[in-house]
This record gives C-alpha cells, structure tokens and sequence, in this order.
C-alpha cells in the first residue's frame, strides 16, 4: 500500500487532490480511499487530505500517520506544523515553492532521502499560468506522477477531465502536463530517472 498525505491550506484544493490521486489509482484498476481531516473550516486554515492506494482492497480508515509521499501545497506550514512528521526513510516530498526543502527548514528530514525523492515545484505559478487561479493541486498531481511513476500521467488527465467541467478541465489538464514535463526534465537532466 502506498500513502500520501497532502498538507495545505482552506481553498487550496487540498481535499480534491486527494480525491483525483484516488480517481487516478482507480481508472488505473487500483483499489484507493481519500478523506480529508479538517481543524477549524475556513478559509487560510491548514487542511490534511490523506490517500491510499493499494493493488488490494483497503481495510483502514485511520488518518495516515505514517505516509510514503508528502505533498505540501502550502510552503508556509513548513514551519508551523511539522509536515513531515512519520514520513518513510524512503518516502516522497514535493513542495510547492520556488524554495528548496533545504531553505524551507527541512534539511534534517530530507538529507537521508534519495534525491529525487525531494523536490520543490513553484505550482501556484503555473496555475495561474495554466489555469489563471492559484490553486496548485491538478500541477501537484501531474508533478507527483512524474516524480514517484505511482501513477501514470493519462490517468491523472481523466481524473482531472472527470472532476472539471470542460473549459476548466483542459486548463488543469495543461497545467498537470506542464507540471509532469517538468519533473520529469528535472530529474532527467540530473540522471535521476
């Protein structure tokens, strides 16, 4: 089974992040559960969204307390909640941030995962690139798809084209894409894939 708990703020996305990771998985015949952990409901307030993927069914509901993958949409929590908190000697982290983990205050979680297991991803500015809002989840998505090959990137599309209504579903797809390509450069370009 592999986890991902994703970490951002009210009005990011970050509950339909986790809902297209597992629309993603299940187009792809896995067997997924999303569900989101809310503190106080407004807008601007931190919000986890945790998803499971597993090629057999998921017994467990409890929050993800010890996740594979991080996502963090909000660089700002790196330093009021600890969001890497559980995450696996081999895990997956990817920031949105023009910052690296490094500068963010997460060197001593990350100098003992592989390289391109730690990534950062200025996602909101290709949102408003792509999209023309700064909601970073559908670039997240594409990113992470990229970076971990847990999920593929035609599945991510469909996810995003089922959840979107048209107009708006390509610009998310557009900017998944572009999100995917570039990781995927990033980590060629270092030898890293």
């Amino acid at each position: 089974m592999f986890q991902i708990r994703v970490h951002g703020r009210g009005g990011q996305g970050v509950v339909t992040a986790a809902d297209l990771f597992a629309v993603a998985a299940f187009l792809e015949e896995k067997h997924a559960q999303a569900f989101p952990s809310f503190g106080s409901e407004r807008m601007g307030a931190p919000v986890v969204a945790f998803c499971r993927i597993s090629p057999t069914a998921i017994r467990l509901r409890e929050p993800i307390l010890e996740p594979d993958a991080l996502i963090i949409q909000d660089s700002t929590l790196c330093t009021s909640v600890n969001v890497c908190e559980g995450l696996s000697q081999k895990g997956y982290i990817l920031i949105n941030s023009k910052k690296s983990p490094e500068e963010l205050g997460l060197k001593e979680y990350v100098r003992n995962l592989p390289p391109q297991h730690v990534l950062h991803l200025d996602a909101t500015a290709l949102a408003l690139e792509h999209i023309g809002r700064p909601i970073p989840n559908a670039v997240l998505l594409g990113a992470f798809a990229a970076q971990t090959g847990i999920l593929q990137l035609e599945s991510v599309k469909a996810a995003i084209a089922s959840k979107f209504p048209e107009a708006m579903g390509k610009k998310n797809i557009a900017a998944a894409t572009a999100a995917f390509e570039h990781i995927r450069q990033r980590l060629q370009g270092a030898g890293l894939c």
